[in-house]
């Protein structure tokens, strides 16, 4: 968490070494992808990556019927049993959904698992409307002393309100229940008109949303709320530095470059075609900044083992030494010194990317498929890094998460025929001004 003098995008996960009260594992993943030949075709190797994908979010939540921590689903695999993180509980309802779509489960059986879980979210201590960070899976408390968090309770109502409006009736107004708790203006910094990154009973607020990051949807949430909706300046408050990566564009670019800034808010809000009053468009923005990460990778091929122009998108997720939210590409900061580089690649920074550069994030998932210690029972693993000869031992859920939702919306924008239609969303982005061409 940066101070407001380095601003910096909150790093939305965090391997603690703390021993959390954990509940028994998980049993072993149930489905195994059958064996694919090879040559392997792209299409055949997003199909496997969203099956294991979806999995993950299906198999590690707490199913146990009555449990106060019933819908919790891990924030990794096999790491940090009996710990949940709300931001992968956000993309598992929107998993969920997708999951039904391409018929892996019953509608019928996805939405009783979405009910159980808004249950859950209704339940929990929340504080003001928002979420910590991280919970116990069993009991739904507080773990690890972790933060209230605005970017991962953002996170968390996304999912809530799109599986809330695809199962509709009940399950919908529990949902919007949910989401007309929070109490926007309370996470709000009043001298600076800018959102808060977290809260601590222990401490008080840390942090700011002071620089462009992935937190575009917390406007959009905030504006649009029924009950206690933000005056939309707050949206124009943080710092919009543009830069260029060699002979690219200039585009807003996030602190420390990671490539995962410029998807999230994408994953449920569709950008395309419209532009804030600034002439900002936002969609645009983000190809621009895959742009930099595939030509950053292209320009370090010589350099890196891994790096090149069929590993690229440099974003936060575990390294060699723990996890790491620093990975990023040019531009960061305001001196291009800010992103750190190892040579460690993850999957989901070109996969979560497959709206922006479809061609290229096609070509390193084909590639990614011929490293079989890259391959697990959810798809690929998180991160790997040639030049040290490693390869991640855990799934993120967050990771898991945008390449699932990235990779369906590219199929057919299931995700976003139905948050685009969401009253809340719809009129956040209004207020915004975030318009239509």
């Amino acid at each position: 968490m940066a101070a407001c003098a380095a601003p910096a995008p909150t790093v939305t996960l965090t391997v603690l070494e703390q021993t959390p009260t954990a509940i028994p594992p998980s049993p072993s993943p149930t489905w195994r992808p059958a064996p694919t030949p090879t040559p392997v075709s792209a299409d055949d190797v997003i199909e496997w990556e969203m099956r294991g994908a979806f999995n993950f979010f299906w198999e590690q939540a707490n199913t146990t019927p009555g449990s106060p921590g019933y819908g919790l689903i891990r924030d990794r695999y096999p790491g940090s049993p009996g710990i949940s993180s709300i931001a992968a509980v956000g993309f598992g309802l929107t998993a969920y959904v997708i999951g039904v779509e391409k018929g892996y489960i019953p509608r019928a059986q996805a939405c009783a698992r979405i009910d159980g879980t808004l249950d859950t979210l209704a339940a929990i201590p929340r504080e003001h409307g928002f979420y910590y960070h991280f919970l116990d899976m069993e009991t739904g408390q507080r773990a690890w002393q972790s933060e209230v968090s605005s970017i991962d309770t953002a996170i968390l109502l996304m999912g809530v309100l799109t599986a809330g409006d695809y199962c509709g009736g009940e399950t919908q107004a529990k949902a919007q229940a949910i989401y007309t708790a929070v109490e926007w203006p309370w996470f709000v910094d009043p001298s600076r008109n800018m959102f808060y990154m977290a809260y601590r009973p222990e401490k008080g607020f840390e942090g700011h949303w002071d620089f462009y990051a992935e937190q575009l949807m917390l406007y959009v949430l905030a504006a649009g709320s029924p009950t206690y909706p933000l005056d939309p300046s707050i949206y124009y408050t943080f710092t919009r530095h543009r830069a260029r990566y060699g002979d690219g564009q200039p585009f807003i670019h996030s602190w420390f470059g990671s490539l995962f800034t410029y998807q999230y808010s994408h994953a449920w809000i569709d950008f395309r075609g419209r532009t804030d009053r600034q002439g900002v468009d936002w969609f645009a923005n983000s190809v621009e900044a895959a742009k930099a990460h595939y030509n950053f990778a292209v320009n370090m091929d010589e350099k890196y083992l891994t790096l090149g122009p069929l590993a690229w998108g440099l974003t936060a997720c575990d390294g060699p030494h723990g996890y790491e939210g620093r990975y990023g590409a040019p531009p960061s900061g305001y001196d291009n010194r800010q992103h750190l580089v190892d040579d460690t690649v993850a999957p989901a920074g070109a996969i979560g990317s497959i709206l922006f550069l479809p061609e290229q994030s096609r070509q390193a998932m084909v590639y990614y498929f011929t490293l079989d210690r890259l391959k697990g029972p959810y798809g690929f693993q998180d991160a790997f890094n040639l030049t040290e000869d490693w390869f991640a031992r855990d799934v993120i859920g967050i990771d898991k998460g945008i390449s699932l939702l990235m990779l369906a919306n590219a199929q057919n924008d299931v995700v976003y025929r139905i948050t685009m239609n969401n009253p809340y969303i719809l009129k956040g982005l209004e207020r915004l001004e975030i318009r239509k061409w």
